[in-house]
């Protein structure tokens, strides 16, 4: 029998690219996205796919978490992975930002990814089993200049997810962070928001070299195919590792996180942004 996968935010980048993964793994998908009737309306629509159904989830609201979960069941009979994909970034001055931005930031990559994670358990309690991915970044454990929003909802989905793994043991339910690099996606475009420096002149020569930079490393990063081949893996993976770097440029910077010191490190960081 086929397993199921749940994967939330598959209208494009990393999502789209572990639904199509899945899928030609002869999974069972449920792709979920904010618009799917955009989805649908697409040429290479996942809805045509065997095994795939489009459904309606905003991570941002309860009713819509809970409808997506039971309609997913009521078509595959049960969910074996949970896959936290959605997400997006505010870049910019933190100063710059403004109280709407920080709010959506968080909404979206931790309340968001805890309110589908709360809504799953009781479906993965009951069965005794299931695998909890979360889609976190190097940005959860390494930090860059005008990411400081972004980075923070990272650094929370790591100590969430590593923490949780704890609480389900019992239960037979693994939780994965998977840990991607800079991603020749469109992140840097469709899925940001940058925090306008209208009233903060100061910042600006500065944002303007620094993202610059920034914006040249992620045209340069792996493809998402990368990344949804490590989540499967992730998924399949029967053992209770707990984080997966992504992509060659994600292992070699958290390797270096982890035996130089701190000064060595935040002079890397800031000779590759041009700080």
């Amino acid at each position: 029998m086929a397993k199921t996968v749940l994967i939330t935010g598959t209208s494009s980048g990393i999502g789209r690219a572990t639904a199509l993964y899945f899928q030609k793994q002869g999974w069972n998908v449920a792709a979920t996205m904010r618009s799917p009737d955009r989805e649908i309306n697409r040429t290479d629509s996942l809805a045509k796919l065997d095994r795939v159904v489009c459904i309606a989830l905003d991570v941002t609201n309860q009713t819509s978490i809970a409808e997506a979960i039971a309609a997913a069941i009521a078509r595959f009979g049960t969910i074996d992975v949970l896959v936290n994909n959605a997400g997006y970034a505010t870049l910019g001055a933190f100063e710059a930002s403004t109280p709407e931005q920080i709010q959506r930031q968080f909404d979206t990559n931790v309340f968001g990814l805890m309110a589908v994670t709360r809504a799953i358990l009781p479906h993965f309690r009951d069965r005794q089993q299931g695998v909890l991915v979360n889609v976190a970044s190097i940005g959860g454990r390494v930090a860059f200049p005008l990411y400081s929003l972004y980075h923070a909802t990272k650094w929370a989905v790591e100590g969430f997810s590593e923490a949780l793994q704890h609480e389900l043991l019992s239960f037979n339910i693994r939780v994965k962070i998977i840990e991607p690099g800079p991603i020749k996606t469109d992140f840097y475009e469709r899925s940001s928001d940058r925090a306008s420096n209208a009233g903060f002149p100061e910042y600006q020569p500065f944002s303007d070299r620094v993202l610059s930079n920034l914006d040249r490393i992620g045209t340069t990063g792996a493809p998402p195919e990368v990344v949804a081949k490590t989540i499967y893996l992730a998924s399949t993976d029967k053992s209770w590792k707990l984080r997966y770097p992504a992509d060659p440029l994600a292992k070699q910077l958290l390797f270096l996180r982890k035996i130089l010191p701190d000064f060595i490190f935040t002079k890397i960081v800031r000779q590759s942004t041009k700080v």
